[in-house]
């Protein structure tokens, strides 16, 4: 038994019900929005998830394609690394695309509006929905490879996705992090956000643990299979 993965798979439980307990009974009740507002402690925490996954794919993409013909078992581990980030971001990525209108749809009236926050946000998971069908859906042996330089430039979107509300005029809430007179949060809105952003992370770190371990496996299955026809072949 992996103890490890335990003791981190229990304080990530622990981190999620706490957070649960902040957004839903510790934070106050905000006084325009009412309690559909509560869906900005599992909003945000989720946007700001999936931006680190991308980053870590990101990084990953570039030490792929930095080491694969120098070290093959680096490249192959940083490989693991980029396609098991890229999943976890998507699946963080489309928890905001579905809070984003379940929470706009009481307080602006429709449940999406073709503004620049929204709109990156739709690039970016499409982005990375596309990355994820060329690693799992191409033949060619330079589907890491291409994967890779599609994941490189298509992170250039999540800092548009962030500055978007900064550099256009939108319909969606401004900043509440350096956004100037007037925003900010109450402080038990602060400590739920944090709370909860922590919990987000840990459990994406924890997908990404675990799916980098089915990756490597894979990588290690094909490797078998690999040299098992070559040695059929030589017969």
């Amino acid at each position: 038994m992996n103890y490890k993965f335990l003791t981190f798979t229990l304080v990530t439980m622990v981190l999620l019900f706490y957070g649960y307990h902040q957004a839903m009974v510790v934070a106050p009740e905000e006084k325009t929005m009412g309690e559909v507002k509560r869906i900005f402690y599992y909003h945000v925490p989720s946007a700001w998830t999936s931006f680190m996954c991308f980053f870590v794919n990101f990084i990953a993409s570039i030490w792929y394609l930095a080491r694969r013909k120098a070290s093959p078992a680096a490249g192959n581990a940083a490989d693991a690394v980029a396609v098991a980030s890229a999943e976890v971001g998507v699946v963080f990525c489309t928890i905001v695309l579905v809070t984003g209108p379940l929470w706009a749809r009481p307080v602006w009236g429709i449940w999406w509006t073709w503004d620049a926050r929204l709109t990156t946000t739709l690039i970016l998971w499409l982005i990375y929905v596309s990355y994820l069908f060329l690693r799992h859906y191409s033949v060619s042996g330079q589907a890491p490879t291409l994967a890779s330089v599609v994941a490189i430039i298509g992170f250039l979107d999540v800092p548009l996705v962030y500055m978007a509300i900064r550099w256009f005029r939108t319909q969606h809430p401004q900043p509440v992090m350096a956004g100037g007179s007037g925003s900010g949060l109450d402080p038990a809105m602060w400590e739920a956000l944090r709370w909860n952003w922590a919990a987000f992370v840990a459990f994406g770190f924890l997908l990404i643990w675990m799916r980098y371990n089915l990756a490597r496996f894979q990588q290690r299955l094909d490797e078998r299979h690999a040299m098992a026809a070559l040695k059929g072949g030589a017969r």
